[in-house]
């Protein structure tokens, strides 16, 4: 089978990154691609839609036969000749994809008809995914955008799997437990974009089982924690779940985080969101 090769950072996996994969169709697909956005290494925001291991997962299950994860320091000061002779060296591609904003090559200065270039000078066929979306054009840095700003339904309709992380449970204060609704907590992972502060409609998986719940992500100001966590109470789940990895998705934004004047205002508006959001009267 000929080998395909398939260009990008990958984060999120929407449906412009699916394009590029897409046109790689039939063949053995290496996927080449970076930890992080270049940018960040640029003074940009290093913050990403989904964890490595979910990205990997990701390009996997869309036909993905093999990743290469480049060092961008590494690569960064190679030309665009030595970067494209680098790839034709080591995969002698039949097909390079990539899509319509793909820059390469030492300040970046290689772009899509760059490739196109190349590829023709070498007899690789070449195909360029232009821009998916219409008038409102998806991107990684506008799905970023969303969920800094609460909307994580919007962006789930184009993240590959939805907004989410896994993430062992740790052992909380065992407010919730006292308040007679235990809760599941978990440490927001450093390398995701950082979602609004508040209560969360969301869904977890444990043990392969989805469970419908309720997250409040935050730092907890009426209870403050030097992290940003998510405490998550899950509908019909009575088991011991500590130290499990446990995979949660934010669904739809509630309300924002406050800062409760006592323990039994806190109690009254947890109660409340959960009867809210779940249907289920405590």
């Amino acid at each position: 089978m000929e080998t395909a090769i398939v260009l990008g950072t990958f984060d999120g996996l929407h449906a412009g990154h699916r394009a590029v994969i897409g046109a790689a169709e039939g063949y053995y697909t290496v996927a080449i691609t970076f930890a992080l956005p270049p940018k960040a290494f640029l003074g940009g925001s290093s913050e990403l839609l989904m964890l490595p291991e979910d990205k990997e997962q990701g390009l996997r299950k869309l036909g993905v036969s093999e990743i290469m994860t480049l060092d961008f320091k590494a690569v960064s000061n190679l030309s665009e000749e030595e970067f494209f002779g680098f790839i034709k060296k080591k995969y002698s591609p039949a097909l390079i994809a990539c899509g319509f904003n793909y820059r390469f090559g030492k300040g970046a200065k290689g772009d899509a008809q760059t490739l196109m270039a190349l590829c023709n000078e070498n007899k690789i066929a070449f195909r360029c995914i232009q821009s998916v979306g219409g008038d409102d054009p998806v991107s990684s840095s506008a799905l970023r955008a969303m969920i800094a700003n609460g909307e994580v339904d919007k962006a789930n309709s184009q993240i590959f799997g939805g907004f989410g992380f896994t993430a062992p449970v740790l052992h909380g204060d065992s407010r919730g437990k006292i308040f007679g609704f235990p809760t599941a907590n978990q440490e927001f992972p450093e390398k995701l974009v950082k979602p609004k502060f508040g209560v969360y409609k969301s869904k977890i998986i444990i043990d392969g089982i989805e469970y419908e719940s309720i997250t409040n992500l935050g730092v907890r100001p009426t209870y403050m924690t030097d992290f940003i966590g998510a405490e998550t109470y899950i509908a019909g789940f009575d088991g011991e779940i500590y130290g499990k990895p446990a995979t949660l998705k934010l669904l739809e934004f509630v309300r924002c985080e406050e800062k409760f004047s006592s323990c039994e205002a806190l109690e009254s508006a947890v109660k409340a969101d959960i009867k809210s959001v779940l249907g289920i009267e405590l």
